[in-house]
C-alpha cells in the first residue's frame, strides 16, 4: 500500500480527479471539514459528491503541492493511513487521512483531518 501512497499523492498534485475517484466504490463514505465549508456538508456518501466536492475545491486552489511525509498500513483492518503536507495557495499544513478499502482494494471510507500551519 506505499506504492498507493505515492501514486495518491501524484494524482493530486496532477490535480487529476479522476484518478483520484478511480480508486472508490461507487457509495464510499468520506468525511472532510473541508467539504462543510465548500458544499455545505462534512459526509459525502458517494463518488458523485466526492467529485463535485473535489471540483468544487480545485476551482478556488491556484496552488496545491502534497509532500508525502510517511503513510501505514494496517491489514488486519484494511485501512491505510497517509501523513502528508498540503500546500494549499501558499498555505502549508499537516494532514492524515484514513482511508478504509474493501477486499477488491476500493477505498469504501475515508476522512481527512488538517493539523496547524507549518512554518516557513
Amino acid at each position: 500500500m506505499m506504492a498507493f501512497a505515492h501514486t495518491w499523492i501524484a494524482a493530486w498534485n496532477r490535480r487529476d480527479v479522476e484518478a483520484v475517484l478511480a480508486h472508490y466504490s461507487e457509495d464510499a463514505q468520506f468525511v472532510s471539514p473541508m467539504a462543510g465549508k465548500l458544499v455545505g456538508r462534512s459526509t459525502l456518501r458517494n463518488k458523485k459528491e466526492l467529485e463535485e466536492y473535489w471540483r468544487t475545491a480545485l476551482a478556488r486552489i491556484s496552488t496545491l503541492e502534497f509532500k508525502l511525509d510517511h503513510a501505514a498500513w494496517d491489514e488486519e483492518r484494511l485501512e491505510l493511513n497517509v501523513v502528508y503536507e498540503a500546500n494549499l495557495n501558499g498555505e502549508r499544513k499537516r494532514a492524515c487521512e484514513i482511508m478504509q478499502f474493501d477486499a477488491a482494494g476500493r477505498q469504501v471510507r475515508g476522512e481527512a483531518f488538517y493539523g496547524a500551519i507549518v512554518s516557513k
